[in-house]
């Protein structure tokens, strides 16, 4: 049996949908000195069985189970954190278009891939306080992405348990 997804709380990990292609920038605002703060960002796409919506759109994994993931990958330049304003505490994360490229099945409600970004972030105190902000990212079909199902690419790694 595969694991069961959860997701929880408002500041816990946030979602979207995306297109593969999409690239964005966070600014993210400490609100106060960050000089000596180091920054990661990673991801991996996990695969879900199914994802449900509610009628306004909000995905739901109330009953969604992974059933596999693909490897870790951390992100490098060009799309390293930049630290803007160290005073302040201001902060852009890039996030690169290109996570996931393998197949997707397209409107697919099931065999869905989401990548989950991690943002890191380890202050200077003495013990160092080591931070993580998650966001999730449905990966939605668009033209020129393969049609078809994620779990047959060579690198997915299926999760069976017991």
């Amino acid at each position: 049996m595969a694991g069961i997804l959860t997701i929880g709380g408002p500041d816990q990990v946030k979602i979207e949908q995306i297109f593969p292609s999409t690239q964005k920038t966070f600014a993210y605002n400490f609100g106060q000195n960050i000089t000596g703060w180091t920054f990661l960002v990673d991801y991996q796409t996990i695969v879900i069985d199914t994802i449900y919506f509610d009628r306004s759109g909000v995905p739901s994994f109330d009953n969604s189970i992974v059933i596999g993931y693909f490897p870790k990958v951390t992100v490098t330049s060009p799309y390293l954190p930049a630290v803007v304003n160290a005073s302040t505490g201001a902060v852009n994360i890039f996030i690169p278009g290109g996570m996931y490229t393998g197949p997707i099945i397209p409107d697919a409600r099931q065999d869905v891939p989401v990548t989950v970004v991690g943002v890191t972030w380890t202050d200077n105190n003495t013990p160092a306080q080591i931070n993580t902000h998650r966001w999730a990212f449905i990966q939605n079909w668009e033209p020129g992405v393969t049609v078809g199902d994620p779990k047959l690419e060579a690198t997915f790694v299926s999760i069976t348990l017991g």
